[in-house]
């Protein structure tokens, strides 16, 4: 069963002139009479939108389109769009540009940003790097196959059709598509005297290498759309490095000068896109009073430092991963959950007393693959993550937003790594990721008007926007 488009263009209508109800009752303070009729009400309008947007896709159309697409900011502690403050609800999908490579695969990066859209996602992140490896983007230093390019193009272009916008990595910290261990090989190829991987950070012949990767991305100009990376609004943000880490130096010292230098780099040729570290959150040396917060005492020697980093001049937002089932325990507990919230409200108290930024979980999941997992416990897993998100978001806080690890098709289970969401196949999940998306719409719509939440009193609005039963 499906909605006409005269129907749908009703509901949209519905939830627009609802929601202009609810702005005047709180611009003016005038009351409806009771809350209870306007709570039937808008709890029937988050079935009717949810639904309508599954089918449809109504998140990728309407008003957004009439918008210009313009670049993401950053203003304070929030994700601004064109003056107004934007939350995220978004996922990960890292294959996207190995699969577009090859026409018989194309039509799955098409397939991730229609249901992607369909449950009003609107951040991909993906990589924009495959170094020396099986379909390389960067076959060796400064060398680039261009069919693999044209694939990076496609997923760019792709992405603007959907209306989602694009997080895109530079390189990996492992050696899965190369990273920096391949960046390793490269320079003892070079005749370099190379003894550990963790020179990457510190070897100017390596540091080279990155630069001249990083200038050519974000130089590249789209065959598709013709419009040059480091212009396109599509693109969200640059990320210096998936996960980085540099344990032989338990200090930081090594990683933050990396940091430091990466980060004025990509800004000197990109100065309109945000950046971010990458990095997991683990806190480091030179906040003792925080690494209680960390998931375990390894945690703290692998050469990170979250505050720290996050300091350095250039760098827009900070990027946390939640994975307590590798870090914690692989079998799935209750100790899991209370170790999420605390970490999650640490960052975003962090963000917003000592960075002045937003925080953007970029990375969370659990896998069907740990013992004791179930799709029950995945359930509370994602709304524990969104419902913390959202006491942030009411208040004004610091919490961005979330990227779900990972998002897959239908027909790529030989990808799966234990951690992929097939929507078609988890229906209470989806439900979960469609009304969070709801509900951050709603927050994006309603900034419009400036409105001020965390008042003393409850309006009819803000108790549909209530995670207590999510």
């Amino acid at each position: 069963m499906g909605f006409s488009e005269k129907a749908l263009g009703s509901n949209r209508i519905l939830f627009l002139i609802l929601v202009c109800f609810v702005l005047i009752e709180i611009s003016t303070g005038l009351g409806f009479g009771g809350n209870d009729p306007l709570k039937m009400i808008l709890e029937d309008s988050e079935s009717q939108f949810a639904f309508s947007s599954r089918s449809q896709g109504v998140y990728s159309s309407g008003a957004m389109e009439a918008d210009e697409w313009q670049m993401v900011e950053k203003k304070g502690n929030q994700f601004m769009v064109n003056g107004q403050p934007f939350y995220v609800n978004g996922f990960n999908t890292y294959w996207l540009m190995v699969f577009a490579a090859d026409q018989s695969t194309r039509g799955k990066v098409t397939e991730v940003f229609q249901q992607a859209s369909s449950v009003g996602l609107t951040v991909c992140r993906t990589w924009a790097f495959n170094d020396g490896q099986w379909r390389a983007l960067q076959k060796s230093p400064s060398v680039y196959d261009e069919e693999i390019f044209q694939a990076l193009d496609f997923v760019v272009s792709e992405a603007k059709k959907y209306k989602i916008r694009l997080i895109l990595p530079l390189v990996n910290n492992w050696d899965a598509y190369g990273g920096k261990p391949q960046y390793v090989k490269w320079g003892k190829a070079a005749g370099l005297n190379l003894t550990s991987d963790d020179e990457f950070f510190s070897n100017p012949t390596l540091k080279s290498y990155y630069k001249a990767h990083v200038k050519m991305v974000l130089n590249r100009i789209n065959t598709i759309t013709n419009v040059t990376y480091k212009e396109d609004p599509t693109i969200f943000a640059w990320e210096l490095m998936n996960e980085p880490r540099c344990p032989s130096d338990p200090s930081g010292d090594i990683l933050q000068e990396w940091i430091e230098e990466m980060a004025v780099y990509v800004k000197s040729v990109d100065p309109k896109h945000l950046v971010e570290i990458g990095l997991e959150g683990f806190y480091g040396p030179s906040t003792p009073n925080r690494v209680q917060f960390n998931p375990n005492t390894y945690a703290q020697q692998v050469g990170t430092d979250f505050i720290r980093n996050h300091l350095v001049l250039g760098v827009d937002f900070a990027s946390v991963h939640i994975y307590a089932d590798s870090w914690i325990s692989q079998e799935i507990s209750d100790a899991h959950l209370p170790f999420i919230i605390s970490w999650m409200e640490a960052h975003i108290e962090d963000a917003q007393k000592y960075l002045n930024m937003p925080v953007l979980f970029s990375e969370f999941g659990v896998s069907t693959k740990d013992p004791g997992y179930n799709s029950t416990f995945r359930d509370t897993l994602f709304k524990t993550v969104y419902r913390t998100l959202l006491n942030s978001t009411k208040k004004g806080g610091s919490g961005g937003g979330s990227l779900l690890w990972q998002l897959f098709p239908d027909g790529t289970d030989y990808m799966d790594d234990g951690y992929a969401l097939v929507l078609s196949r988890s229906p209470s999940t989806s439900n979960i990721i469609s009304l969070h998306s709801t509900r951050v719409a709603i927050f994006n719509s309603l900034c419009t008007w400036n409105c001020h939440w965390g008042c003393k009193k409850q309006h009819p609005l803000e108790a549909f926007l209530s995670t207590d039963d999510a």
